[in-house]
């Protein structure tokens, strides 16, 4: 059977410090970076009313409320980047296992969360049903 899905990305940013432990280099040091955050969220309806698949607004806004964890902060004082590297995969993992619970009022689904610390070099999370 042929299931037809919509997806729509957004992109944001938040800055932060951080310090990859057992790196052996230079980002072994505290450092900071302005994260570039993209999202991408899927659904199978459109609404009714205004045949959006979720209003960017929305999105933007249950994005920031995870973003503001980490804004600012020097990520390995931030649970549960305390304990794990705050690599840009595991920033990954945290921002999509943070936002998808948010997400489930919404008639879509978090497809994958995308980090960059600089351009063209970045690292996505996301989770497949088997």
């Amino acid at each position: 059977m042929l299931k037809k899905f919509w997806r729509i990305t957004i992109h944001s940013e938040f800055s932060a410090a951080h310090a990859l432990r057992n790196y052996n280099g230079k980002c072994e040091h505290l450092h900071g970076h302005n994260f570039g955050v993209s999202i991408t969220i899927q659904g199978e309806k459109l609404s009714e009313d205004t045949e959006l698949l979720l209003d960017f607004t929305v999105l933007k806004q249950e994005l920031k409320s995870v973003l503001e964890l980490l804004d600012h902060k020097d990520l390995n004082a931030v649970s549960p980047f305390d304990k794990i590297n705050p690599s840009s995969e595991n920033i990954a993992r945290f921002v999509f296992q943070a936002l998808a619970p948010r997400l489930t009022k919404y008639a879509v689904t978090l497809y994958e969360v995308n980090i960059s610390e600089r351009g063209p070099q970045s690292a996505s999370y996301f989770e497949v049903f088997e």
